[in-house]
């Protein structure tokens, strides 16, 4: 499988503190791959490093194998790396519509119809304030805000964050579905197990190092691991 997205030794922080030592990983065309680990282990912290947006930032970045290491975070998306972040990913007091519409500013003429095509559910709520939706109608609308840019990767900060259990399985499905758009995802979630049943590989993260990585099966089936970063396994 072609790289669309390579990380090579991000070491970086905030001031004094170094956060990340060493990181590196890729996201193949075709694939979902889950970035997991306790909190405080320097996820979050890496997808502001990938995205231009950590102060203190060395190592190499590179999309579809070009360096986008020195470029703003406005740049690094017209480049083809979007994001879909935890918090403040609508304009809350803006419609759907008008949401969708400044999206668009950097698509192209057929993107808003392609938009509601791809979540529907958008559509009857288009002239319906952004912060009026509910959790699940507001994820679809960042999802759908992200894609009109034609992303090769999305990056995805906790997707299911404070979303009521009945509408995570329908986020989950929608991130399923982003590799047949043409779209490789790196996903980060509180969700861990779950996130891993959906992912093709995933990466393991401790104070800022990466611990395992492997084929998402794999770290699922490995019992200790899976109890330190994934958490306890829930039965259903």
């Amino acid at each position: 499988m072609t790289a669309l997205l390579e990380a090579g030794n991000i070491v970086g922080g905030y001031g004094e503190a170094r956060i990340l030592h060493g990181i590196s990983l890729q996201v193949a065309t075709g694939e979902i791959v889950t970035l997991a680990g306790t909190n405080g282990s320097g996820k979050s912290t890496l997808l502001k490093a990938l995205l231009g947006l950590l102060p203190r930032c060395e190592g190499e970045v590179l999309l579809n194998g070009k360096s986008i290491a020195g470029l703003a975070t406005e740049d690094r998306i017209d480049a083809g790396l979007a994001c879909v972040p935890q918090v403040a990913n609508v304009f809350k007091t803006l419609t759907v519509h008008e949401n969708l519409r400044i999206a668009a500013a950097r698509a192209d003429s057929s993107a808003i119809d392609e938009a509601y095509a791809n979540f529907p559910a958008l559509k009857p709520r288009q002239r319906q304030m952004a912060g009026t939706l509910s959790g699940g109608e507001r994820q679809q609308l960042a999802f759908a805000r992200a894609l009109m840019a034609r992303p090769c990767v999305m990056v995805l900060d906790e997707p299911t964050a404070a979303l009521a259990p009945a509408m995570v399985q329908g986020i989950f499905d929608m991130i399923r579905s982003l590799p047949a758009r043409g779209v490789g995802v790196l996903l980060v979630e509180q969700r861990a197990r779950q996130a891993l049943a959906i992912s093709q590989r995933g990466y393991l993260l401790d104070q800022g190092k990466v611990v395992l990585e492997g084929d998402a099966a794999g770290l699922l089936a490995n019992e200790d691991m899976a109890r330190i970063y994934l958490g306890t396994a829930v039965h259903t």
